[in-house]
């Protein structure tokens, strides 16, 4: 007896050994159809990185040309451009980069650490001779080099491991600060053809910051020094070149080895109510200098009820001119900072930066 079953029954039952086998896991032995599990994503997503790596290359291609009118060799844009694509990851990072929300204190307690405060006091022990040379030569106390050192870098431990030629390209062919990163490229390809790194050893964040004080090409180009005199400026493995790197660095932004970085001091009551009158009508560039107010004297900070915070008075410096700083607001912490406090802003433009900065070279001495 042949039994005979209509199409609606086929189709059902087939529908139905399907699901048995998916759920007994028997799914390779009767795959899916194609048509019935591809939505078209896949092949729309490969399809989309496949256009993107052909309008990198062609984009390539230009940035090779625009190098060899700058004077950078051929071999050098060959053995650095050759086999680049866009790294995804750095394109999320620029994009995705997290709000700050942290306070004051708990910046501080996370950059201003007992390990980086062991660890420095070790490390300007292990380089006392080459420190203090250095910064007599530079005008720049060795216990502030230290200090960027370990914040920037945790004394050169975490200086990143994005190729720095890849993700400068990416961010460049990204557009969305494409005429910066392009520019900070095209120094990234001069320092390689000066013979101061490959380009396969160019490693760094993924934004393109180098080396154990983390300098953007641009700043390495500015700042950066052969110390030890092997004509090489290395900033990644050579600590002589980098101490003086990160002192020059300081120096050229207006460091006084005569001055600290500020102090925390105590505001009188009601104090609040003269920021106003104390703030700059503007700042232009960096948008932390907006937290700072106008400069005084020591004597006319006293004048205003400021005080140190064990209560006593001021240093009487007339010479010495000092801002104040609410990182949290009136209800927070009050700072006084003197003019390497803005120097340290030209590293890097936050006033949170700067501050860990002081404060950790002060544990440090």
């Amino acid at each position: 007896m042949i039994l005979r079953i209509g199409p609606l029954t086929l189709r059902l039952c087939l529908g139905l050994v399907l699901a048995l086998g998916a759920v007994h896991g028997f799914s390779a032995a009767f795959p899916v159809p194609a048509a019935a599990q591809d939505t078209g994503q896949p092949a729309a997503d490969d399809a989309a990185r496949a256009a993107q790596r052909k309008a990198f290359a062609e984009w390539l291609k230009g940035v090779r040309e625009e190098g060899l009118k700058r004077g950078i060799r051929k071999e050098t844009l060959e053995s650095a451009l050759t086999g680049l694509t866009p790294i995804e990851r750095v394109v999320q990072l620029d994009r995705r980069q997290p709000e700050f929300v942290q306070t004051f204190a708990q910046y501080i307690a996370a950059r201003v650490s007992p390990w980086r405060v062991k660890t420095g006091r070790e490390r300007i022990a292990e380089h006392r001779q080459a420190l203090d040379r250095i910064a007599k030569k530079y005008g720049v106390q060795a216990r502030f080099i230290v200090a960027l050192w370990g914040i920037e870098t945790s004394f050169g431990r975490a200086t990143g491991s994005f190729s720095v030629v890849q993700a400068l390209a990416t961010l460049a062919f990204d557009g969305r600060r494409s005429a910066y990163f392009r520019k900070e490229l095209f120094n990234a390809l001069e320092i390689i053809d000066a013979g101061h790194i490959t380009a396969a050893s160019m490693k760094g964040s993924w934004a393109g910051a180098m080396g154990q004080n983390q300098f953007m090409p641009s700043s390495f180009l500015a700042y950066a020094v052969d110390e030890d005199g092997d004509g090489r400026r290395d900033i990644w493995g050579t600590r002589a070149d980098v101490f003086a790197s990160s002192a020059n660095y300081l120096r050229k932004s207006g460091w006084r080895d005569d001055q600290t970085w500020g102090r925390e001091v105590r505001l009188p009551e009601g104090f609040a109510a003269k920021l106003p009158e104390l703030m700059p009508k503007s700042s232009k560039g960096c948008r932390d200098l907006k937290k700072l107010s106008v400069e005084k004297t020591l004597p006319q900070w006293s004048a205003l009820g400021v005080r140190a915070t064990d209560g006593k008075p001021l240093p009487k410096r007339p010479d010495l001119k000092a801002s104040l700083v609410l990182p949290d607001g009136p209800n927070g912490p009050a700072l006084l900072v003197y003019g390497n406090f803005r120097a340290t802003m030209r590293w890097n433009c936050s006033v949170l930066f700067a501050a860990a900065v002081g404060m950790l070279a002060d544990r440090l001495r």
